[in-house]
């Protein structure tokens, strides 16, 4: 991973920019997962910033919960989002935010990729 992406040893996640192509890319059967940034900030103990493009009619997991609480932003494409056992339509402008531990999941159901921003932390 780029050193600017990634705390190292011990560091803080660094002030940058970074455009899509420093990103870390990863080619998902289900789309393409960009990590941003992952690591330790001076506010959080873990925190980590990407995208993921999501295919047509595909979900990246079933819905899932994880001790981070959890922001997503919907920028492209349309969906339906699960959380904490509501389901709602999803398009761009879309905002979810997630709590710790609280089931939630993202399907595509359109015709086009689905592109959306999270950024997930952990305080302690």
């Amino acid at each position: 991973m780029p050193a600017l992406l990634m705390a190292q040893g011990g560091n803080r996640i660094p002030n940058a920019a970074l455009s899509e192509q420093q990103s870390k890319l990863t080619n998902e059967p289900f789309g393409d997962l960009r990590i941003y940034y992952e690591g330790s900030t001076d506010q959080v103990k873990s925190m980590t910033a990407g995208s993921l493009k999501l295919k047509p009619g595909m979900s990246p997991h079933p819905p899932h919960s994880h001790p981070e609480e959890e922001f997503l932003l919907i920028t492209e494409g349309t969906g339906e989002i699960f959380v904490d056992g509501k389901t709602a339509k999803a398009g761009p402008g879309l905002m979810m935010y997630c709590a710790a531990n609280k089931l939630h999941g993202i399907k595509n159901t359109g015709t086009a990729p689905l592109l959306f921003f999270f950024y997930k932390w952990k305080v302690s």
